[in-house]
């Protein structure tokens, strides 16, 4: 694997969990459970899409839920409005992943609502570097400059442990999805019974897409997947790929011409016949590199939103067009 992985220890994860669902424990009202609006049901904001989808899936028709990250933004650059920050303090429940959204980060903390639960507290993230490379030689050099890159792309996400980008993996995506529900549990235990009920349910229809991509990846004529975005950090090291991006962890950068042309080199080595890109950035770097070294091109979605460009209604739906994409590019038996 040319994956570069730093484990947070366990200890500390399971603590950052321990804490979350504190945080939600400490609730608004004297007697332990959230409030709610005038129709009884709990205001939910969630960050982005991929936290949307978690508190509409377990929340059910308990929950009334707002995103901050409109459709057809790119949520690493969100930046919020007054009127979204002032509204964000008027929550009876937060749910955001810590590490993504720097503005969003900022807002949460100044927000004073106590019910809120860091996504990235519930589960073990690990840091991926901006550009994974399979040379050996490349191993320290990445090691000394992976913080740089991070922090010249104005997304450090070692402050939050990790690479945020869990969603991918519908694995990690279950766990933080069995947190979600213990901590709706406790914010409105009316209603713990249902959001139960309904974790369950989307956990089984997360490992059923688990299962669908571990069979339709297992044979392949190529390991190795090239990417606009290093969002597929968490995909690739589950399933056995391997990553390389064209910018980094910021969808917005520009390459240098040494990685072009390492890229250029990987592809014709590792039988590469695609170069994706995604949905929410423009696909200029992509069809070049693809022109340069005869590739095709395809998107491979990193599903940090959902428009009417998305190949699919929802997160379901979209990661099998993903997995679909995938097997036509490696080259699936």
């Amino acid at each position: 694997m040319n994956v570069r992985r730093r484990l947070i220890p366990t200890a500390a994860s399971a603590g950052a969990v321990a804490l979350g669902l504190m945080a939600v424990s400490a609730c608004s009202s004297s007697s332990g459970t959230a409030a709610k609006n005038g129709e009884g049901k709990l205001d939910v904001v969630a960050s982005f899409y991929p936290m949307q989808y978690l508190a509409e899936e377990i929340g059910g028709e308990h929950v009334a839920v707002s995103t901050l990250t409109k459709p057809g933004v790119e949520p690493h650059d969100l930046e919020l409005s007054p009127k979204q920050t002032a509204g964000l303090g008027e929550a009876d429940f937060v749910l955001y992943l810590k590490g993504l959204q720097p503005a969003v980060d900022e807002a949460v903390a100044q927000s004073g609502v106590k019910n809120t639960v860091d996504a990235a507290g519930l589960t073990q993230l690990e840091e991926h570097s901006a550009e994974e490379h399979t040379d050996e030689h490349a191993g320290e050099h990445a090691d000394e400059h992976a913080d740089e890159n991070a922090a010249e792309d104005g997304h450090d996400h070692s402050e939050a442990g990790g690479d945020p980008h869990l969603w991918l993996d519908p694995v990690k995506y279950a766990e933080v999805a069995k947190g979600v529900g213990k901590a709706l549990e406790k914010a409105d235990p009316d209603n713990a019974a249902a959001y139960k009920k309904n974790t369950d349910a989307l956990v089984a229809k997360l490992d059923g897409l688990h299962a669908k991509f571990e069979k339709g990846l297992k044979n392949t004529d190529t390991r190795t997947f090239i990417t606009t975005h290093a969002a597929f950090g968490y995909l690739a090291e589950r399933y056995d790929l391997k990553q390389e991006s064209i910018s980094g962890i910021d969808p917005e950068s520009e390459p240098s011409l040494s990685r072009m042309k390492t890229l250029q080199k990987t592809a014709k080595d590792d039988k590469v016949t695609t170069v994706f890109f995604e949905t929410l950035v423009s696909d200029k770097t992509a069809k070049t590199l693809a022109g340069d070294t005869g590739l095709k091109t395809d998107v491979l979605d990193p599903l940090e939103g959902i428009t009417d460009r998305s190949k699919g209604a929802d997160y379901a739906e979209v990661m099998e067009s993903n997995l679909a994409a995938l097997e036509k590019a490696l080259g699936a038996k």
